[in-house]
C-alpha cells in the first residue's frame, strides 16, 4: 500500500497547467472560495471551476470527487454551496459561526468533522501578556463525490496539503477520505510542532526557577499554563472523531484510508500525553515559583528585622540618656560620652555578626 506523502512538500503545480479561465470560475473566485477542483482517478481537472460546475462535471461523468476550500465564507456563500452539495442546516450553522469543539457528526449521508488549528507564537513576536498558541477552526464535509472545507483564522492553510495530495495520485484516487486524512495528518502535525516549542519555552522556565539568584516572573507561567489549557481543548475532544474515523462506523471512508487514521492517531495520542504532563509541570512550577517568592520574602524580612535589632539598641542606649532627668548616673562623668559612643558601637559590631553567623546578614 503507498505511502502518504510528507505534507511540508511545496506546491510544485504551475498556473499554467491550471487551463484558461471561464466567467463561472471567476464567479467561484470569490474572497471566500480558496480553491474549488475536480479530481478524477487521484488527478485534477484542468480549469479551473465554480462549485456548480465542479458539482455538474463529477456527476456527469458517475466518478471522481469535488473538493472546494472556503475561507470563512459569509452566509450567502455558505448557503449556495450547501444547497447545491445537500449539507444539513445545522451543520451550516456551525460552519458559519464557528466557535465548535472538535467533533464529528453524520447528518444523512454526509459526515462534519470539526477541527482545532493551533500556531506557535515566536518570543519575538509575542507583545506583552498576548498569546502564545493562536487558535482557529477547521470544519470539513464529506461526503460520497466532494469534501468542502471552511477554514476559520489562518493557523492552517491547507495549500500545501492540496499541494502534496495532487503530487500523489494514488492517493486521490481513494477518494475524498484521501483528503481528510491529510487534513488531519496535517493539523496533528501541527500540534506536535506547536508542543516542541512550548517544551523548550517550559524547559527555560524550569532552569530560570530553579536556578539560584534569578529574579521569577509567575505571571508569564500562568500565562504558558493558559496556553497550554487552550492547546488541551484543541486536542483531546479530537480522539474520539478519530477512532471512528479509523473504526469502520462511518460512511464514505475508503478501507485503505481507515489504517492511515490509526496512525495520526497514534500521533494524537503523542500529543496528548505532553499537553498532560506540560499541565502537571507547569503546575510544579508554579508552586516551586510561590515557595521560592515566599522564601525570597522571608529572606527579605529577616534581613530588615536584623538592621532594625541593630539600629534598635543606639537608638535605646541615646533615648535612656536624652531624658534630661536632673539626676542621672555618668551624666556628669568626663567620659559619659565616649563610653556611651563606645558601647553603642560593641553592640552593633556583635550584634552585626551575629546576624551574620546565622545567615540573616
Amino acid at each position: 500500500m503507498p505511502s502518504l506523502p510528507h505534507l511540508g512538500l511545496r506546491n510544485r503545480i504551475s498556473r499554467g497547467e491550471r487551463g484558461s479561465r471561464s466567467v463561472s470560475a471567476v464567479t467561484a473566485r470569490s474572497a471566500s472560495v480558496v480553491d474549488c477542483a475536480v479530481y478524477v482517478e487521484g488527478k485534477r481537472l484542468p480549469g479551473e471551476w465554480s462549485y456548480e460546475d465542479a458539482m455538474a462535471e463529477v456527476r456527469s461523468r458517475r466518478n471522481g470527487f469535488v473538493w472546494i476550500g472556503l475561507h470563512e465564507p459569509d452566509q450567502d456563500r455558505i448557503n449556495g454551496v450547501a444547497d447545491t452539495f445537500g449539507l444539513h442546516e445545522l451543520a451550516v450553522e456551525d460552519a458559519v459561526h464557528a466557535h465548535q469543539r472538535p467533533k464529528l457528526e453524520r447528518y444523512d449521508e454526509t459526515l462534519f468533522m470539526v477541527l482545532k488549528t493551533v500556531r506557535y507564537v515566536p518570543d519575538r513576536a509575542r507583545a506583552t501578556n498576548s498569546e502564545i498558541v493562536k487558535s482557529g477552526e477547521l470544519m470539513i464535509f464529506l461526503g460520497r463525490d466532494f469534501v468542502i472545507t471552511v477554514r476559520h483564522g489562518n493557523q492552517a492553510a491547507l495549500t500545501r496539503v492540496r499541494a502534496a495530495l495532487e503530487e500523489s495520485p494514488e492517493q486521490l484516487a481513494l477518494g475524498p477520505s484521501a483528503v481528510v486524512h491529510g487534513i488531519a495528518d496535517h493539523v496533528v502535525d501541527s500540534y506536535l510542532e506547536v508542543t516542541e516549542s512550548i517544551q523548550d519555552d517550559i524547559d527555560s522556565i524550569e532552569t530560570e526557577v530553579f536556578a539560584p539568584r534569578t529574579s521569577i516572573d509567575a505571571e508569564q507561567i500562568y500565562l504558558m499554563k493558559r496556553e497550554v489549557m487552550q492547546l488541551r481543548r484543541a486536542v483531546m475532544p479530537l480522539s474520539q472523531p478519530l477512532q471512528r474515523l479509523a473504526g469502520g462506523y462511518t460512511p464514505h471512508v475508503a478501507d485503505q484510508v481507515r489504517s492511515y487514521f490509526r496512525d495520526v492517531e497514534d500521533h494524537l495520542a503523542t500529543v496528548s500525553e505532553r499537553v498532560a504532563s506540560f499541565d502537571e509541570l507547569l503546575t510544579t512550577l508554579v508552586d516551586a515559583t510561590l515557595a521560592k517568592i515566599t522564601l525570597q520574602q522571608n529572606t527579605d524580612m529577616r534581613k530588615i528585622s536584623a538592621w532594625v535589632a541593630i539600629i534598635s539598641t543606639p537608638t535605646m542606649i541615646a533615648g535612656i540618656y536624652g531624658m534630661n532627668f536632673a539626676r542621672m548616673p555618668e551624666t556628669d562623668w568626663a567620659f559619659g560620652y565616649p563610653v556611651s559612643l563606645l558601647v553603642m558601637m560593641v553592640c552593633c559590631v556583635v550584634l552585626f555578626k551575629i546576624f551574620r553567623k546565622n545567615n540573616w546578614l
